[in-house]
């Protein structure tokens, strides 16, 4: 049986080997053509100021990860001891299975086969945790820039008379303090796993005391990271727009950055197709103060959508690929399963 476990895990991790990089490859050179992209840049590349902002760019990509791995292994750490390298090899595998799943939901599978000892339904549950807090912070960030952007854009429209404003506000601003109160007492899931899950089995059920393994102080050390996180990879992407020639005040690209997260975490995509749609979001809503300013260009577009590919490629197609190297770590199938 451990031959034929072995063979199986060899056969699904050599699959996920080869459709990640057909992805990695068509979403570069294929769908997106970055090398066509990147070719006006190269005159850049000879710019010593370039090459250093672009080196803080990967400098951040690598900060980004390491403050994911930290948090993984401050949340993993109750089932499984993991060190910081382990964490941050289970993150990138995450990563290269994430880029061709809907919705990146590989992410939660490629860091739980890596687990030798805890349940890989453990390990799972606890990934989702992790990403509530991830998307959390997206949700707070991008509702709040939501406001601000209709108050400053849509002025004048009929949405913003009356009371209709006012009472979207306070309607926002109480979903925001309910969706922080239930991360906060997200152990509420294990007191309603016998009502949830029902038909299942007691072992199935059992899993979901994992989310009464964390204090409250734990859980704002989680989002403390995730806030480090958002405002790392939201500064990447200010750098890259700047360093591309695109001109506008920094508070105003933060919120525009944080309505393109926003509203990229509520479409559900496959990151194979998020990319050109995140190009297209970006465009759209950078275009709103383009067009109030009358100072967008063709060029201010071009230079829009290269960022939103680097950002692609740097924060997550490197990663990907530096994560297949630890795909083979992966157990789909052991025997010690519980």
């Amino acid at each position: 049986m451990t031959k034929l476990y072995k063979r199986y895990n060899l056969l699904i991790q050599l699959v996920i080997l080869v459709v990640s990089y057909v992805f990695i490859i068509n979403q570069v050179f294929w769908k997106q053509d970055l090398p066509a992209l990147l070719k006006p840049l190269a005159e850049n590349f000879s710019s010593s100021k370039f090459l250093w902002m672009l080196a803080l760019i990967l400098v951040l990509m690598i900060l980004n990860w390491m403050l994911e791995a930290l948090k993984w292994k401050k949340l993993i750490n109750k089932v499984e001891p993991l060190s910081l390298r382990q964490s941050i090899m289970a993150v990138l595998t995450g990563v290269t299975i994430s880029s061709f799943t809907p919705n990146r939901i590989g992410e939660y599978f490629g860091r739980a086969f890596i687990l030798k000892k805890a349940s890989h339904i453990e390990g799972i549950l606890i990934t989702i945790l992790g990403s509530m807090s991830q998307l959390l912070v997206t949700i707070l960030a991008g509702s709040l820039s939501l406001l601000f952007f209709l108050y400053l854009f849509m002025p004048d429209t009929e949405f913003m008379s009356g009371y209709l404003y006012v009472g979207f506000v306070f309607s926002v601003l109480f979903l925001d303090i309910l969706l922080v109160g239930l991360f906060f007492n997200v152990s509420f899931l294990a007191s309603w796993k016998e009502k949830i899950l029902r038909n299942s089995r007691v072992r199935i059920r059992r899993y979901f005391d994992v989310f009464t393994l964390y204090s409250n102080r734990e859980l704002w050390i989680v989002m403390a990271l995730s806030f480090a996180r958002y405002a790392v990879f939201s500064t990447q992407y200010v750098l890259l727009l700047w360093i591309l020639g695109v001109r506008m005040p920094f508070y105003y690209m933060y919120l525009m950055i944080a309505l393109i997260y926003f509203i990229m975490a509520v479409i559900p995509t496959i990151a194979l197709t998020e990319l050109g749609i995140r190009s297209s979001v970006a465009i759209y809503c950078f275009g709103f103060y383009f067009a109030r300013s009358m100072t967008g260009t063709a060029e201010t577009n071009l230079a829009i959508l290269m960022a939103s590919v680097l950002m692609w490629f740097i924060n997550l197609g490197i990663p990907a690929v530096a994560g297949s190297v630890f795909l083979f770590r992966l157990q789909f199938f052991r025997n010690n399963e519980a």
